[in-house]
């Protein structure tokens, strides 16, 4: 059970993300980094942080966190935030709760709900030369509670045996807890929103998290995420929500699979893809999608697909699919031989062309 706990801080992150969200040329924290960055300032840099921070709840149920068993590992899995209360002063006080996803050689898919509550000392700095890159640091200062409840195990042997799932809940509450101590880090290139990167425990100013793109500082787009995810045989992979806000833009998305001849990619409305995601989380083993998908593209080993995706203001899911239920591939299902799809992707969001 490991591999469903290493980002769960990830979601966390991804609200602390709404505190960058100002572009370098008007960041004060970039036209005053010499003054900003000193020891004494700290109180300065809090109240700064803590102003910018705003919603902390919405942003944190507005995201899904990928799962990883490190840094630079494939995602395993998502966890999908429903809940959140947050109150902010000289620390970050946040309890969440939700559902999610994630595989292992031992349970398959193993569905899940977990949460945690914790207290953060917070502080950021801001890195030196031509490029103004802001990292802010979440250092906990307290652990008061980590839950995990597993919901469905795909695999018939680890339900055969009762102890697993009641090993599992024990184990999966220790690591989160485990996994809370690490601290995050928040990484906004130029000090903005359109570039923000996320990674578990304390990264060293100037240092980077691994991503399987390069994103273009200064193109305008939002970057939503950048990674590489394993979606093994019968699976699926729900990438979401993705909130558009205004007309006349698009979802930009680029991938690349490994691993097996093809994938698909659909992209889904909200309604749809979270009843889908639903029915998923439910059931052990995965079925139809429950509505049809506003498009569906093939992603083949050794062609790369790069999709401009025009859509009216609204919310989105992109989902991988390595099943014979759904899309046009039809993967054979072979328990002998699981061949999973590793697929990099970038989704940005962006004006449309």
């Amino acid at each position: 059970m490991q591999k469903t706990f290493g980002a769960w801080l990830a979601v966390v992150a991804l609200a602390g993300s709404s505190a960058l969200n100002a572009g370098c040329s008007c960041n004060p924290a970039c036209q005053f980094r010499g003054t900003i960055n000193q020891p004494e300032n700290l109180s300065m840099r809090r109240s700064m942080l803590r102003k910018a921070m705003g919603d902390f709840c919405k942003q944190m149920k507005s995201r899904n966190a990928p799962l990883k068993l490190s840094a630079d590992s494939p995602v395993i899995g998502r966890f999908y935030p429903s809940q959140c209360t947050a109150s902010e002063g000289d620390t970050l006080h946040v309890t969440f709760a939700g559902m999610g996803y994630a595989w292992t050689n031992v349970t398959k898919k193993v569905t899940f709900n977990g949460g945690g509550s914790a207290a953060f000392r917070y502080d950021f700095q801001v890195t030196d030369g031509d490029q103004c890159d802001i990292y802010s640091y979440f250092r906990p200062q307290r652990i008061d509670a980590s839950n995990f409840q597993t919901h469905r195990i795909e695999s018939p042997l680890a339900t055969m045996f009762a102890g697993i799932s009641s090993l599992g809940n024990d184990f999966g509450k220790q690591t989160l807890a485990q996994k809370l101590q690490e601290g995050f880090t928040v990484i906004a290139k130029d000090g903005s929103e359109a570039n923000v990167e996320l990674a578990l425990g304390i990264v060293p100013l100037g240092k980077k998290p691994f991503h399987p793109y390069q994103v273009e500082r200064g193109d305008g787009r939002v970057t939503y995420e950048n990674e590489r995810t394993e979606v093994h045989q019968n699976q699926r992979d729900f990438i979401g929500p993705i909130v558009v806000e205004e007309e006349k833009k698009a979802i930009y998305l680029t991938a690349a699979v490994d691993g097996i001849p093809a994938i698909d990619v659909l992209v889904m409305r909200k309604a749809d893809a979270e009843q889908s995601l639903g029915l998923y989380y439910e059931y052990a083993q995965s079925g139809p999608l429950q509505g049809t998908p506003m498009r569906s593209e093939v992603l083949a080993q050794g062609n790369q697909l790069k999709r401009s995706i025009v859509v009216p203001p609204g919310t989105y899911y992109i989902v991988l699919d390595n099943t014979p239920t759904a899309g046009q591939v039809a993967p054979v299902v072979n328990a002998l031989d699981d061949r999973a799809a590793v697929v990099n992707y970038l989704i940005q969001i962006g004006d449309a062309s």
